[in-house]
């Protein structure tokens, strides 16, 4: 039951990160272009807003591999 709480908060929470530090890039920038043709290398994001979205990113990476977990162990 915890771990199913654990996994939304991750998940959302590092959904809520990782839009953060796109809109630290498009504030800098004003390049909302780049944030809807994302499939472009056209991001060039500071040594800041990257670890942001890394943290984000990785935040539900984990919530992914816990629900996995939890599938399995269930």
């Amino acid at each position: 039951m915890y771990l199913a709480i654990v996994e939304q908060v991750l998940f959302w929470g590092g959904l809520l990160v990782f839009l953060v530090s796109l809109a630290m890039y498009a504030g800098r920038t004003r390049d909302v272009k780049s944030l809807f043709y994302f499939w472009r290398p056209t991001m060039e994001l500071t040594v800041k807003e990257f670890n942001v979205n890394r943290v984000g990113l990785g935040m539900m990476v984990v919530a992914v591999v816990i629900r996995l977990a939890n599938f399995v162990l269930n």
